[in-house]
């Protein structure tokens, strides 16, 4: 169901791009609705199985951030029509890693050999045992279609089109966000791969485990340091990209500003 609900707002985004200008928003909302859904009913499974608190943060936020957006959209507010048609890009960049099976297989299995080859280079122990899982001892990583960086890249990539710019922008842009994220996301697996095999962080058990032995390691390795390494990471890149393209950051701060404007109103403070 989960997979129906990306895919349907996938769909919905990429409709956006190509349907005559007075219906566009209809599909955002469609976009916007299905994909919060999914962030939602996702819950169960990145509270008990992942152990992870950032995407069930991000999909409590999402629930005000739906009800702004769409009531915005059907206003015809020309903030969520460039908000949505970022959204739609980097669905139109995801999709063929996404959907198709022998892109996606690809870029994981690229992916997967890279890592250990750089973990070689550098000295670390797991190894390549298959196509796309590592291995030292007893513990084992399968790199996945999220290991891949493709859905930063895809997001990073919508916020840079979303609006009107230069061929020399656009340029510099994919530059700054495609080459930077892969090589990063590389190393951060190297580093997850390397601390959960080896055993780095094995503490606090009774917050870090999900019954697994030695997920502690993982816990801290991915959903605590590697998370929140990327999140400070795609900031500071979305800073970078707001000097190659000035608009873009007013564009943000005008975004931001409606949202918190919206939030005030429905707390009765002005």
């Amino acid at each position: 169901m989960l997979n129906e609900l990306v895919f349907l707002s996938a769909i919905a985004f990429i409709a956006f791009l190509i349907i005559p200008q007075d219906k566009k928003k209809y599909c955002a909302v469609a976009g916007w609705v299905f994909i919060v859904l999914s962030l939602i009913l996702d819950l169960p499974f990145y509270i008990y199985e992942e152990n992870n608190f950032l995407y069930p943060m991000m999909a409590v936020l999402s629930i005000p951030f739906l009800v702004i957006t769409v009531s915005e959209l059907l206003k015809d507010n020309n903030l969520m029509i460039y908000l949505s048609r970022g959204a739609a890009i980097a669905f139109l960049i995801y999709f063929p890693f996404g959907y198709i099976p022998a892109i996606g297989d690809w870029l994981i299995e690229t992916v997967a050999g890279q890592v250990a080859w750089i973990g070689a280079a550098i000295g670390c122990h797991y190894s390549l045992v298959d196509s796309n899982l590592l291995q030292y001892g007893v513990f084992r990583v399968e790199i996945i279609h999220a290991c891949t960086g493709i859905q930063s890249i895809a997001i990073m990539l919508g916020l840079s089109f979303c609006l009107p710019t230069t061929t020399k922008q656009k340029i510099y842009s994919f530059l700054a966000v495609v080459p930077v994220i892969y090589i990063l996301n590389l190393f951060r697996n190297v580093f997850v791969v390397e601390a959960y095999t080896q055993q780095w962080f094995n503490f606090l058990p009774e917050i870090a485990s999900n019954g697994e032995y030695g997920y502690e390691s993982f816990f801290w390795a991915h959903n605590v340091l590697a998370e929140l390494g990327a999140l400070v990471f795609l900031i500071v890149l979305a800073l970078a990209i707001f000097k190659i393209i000035p608009d873009l950051g007013d564009f943000a701060r005008d975004l931001v500003n409606l949202y918190i404007s919206r939030v005030r109103e429905w707390t009765g403070r002005k």
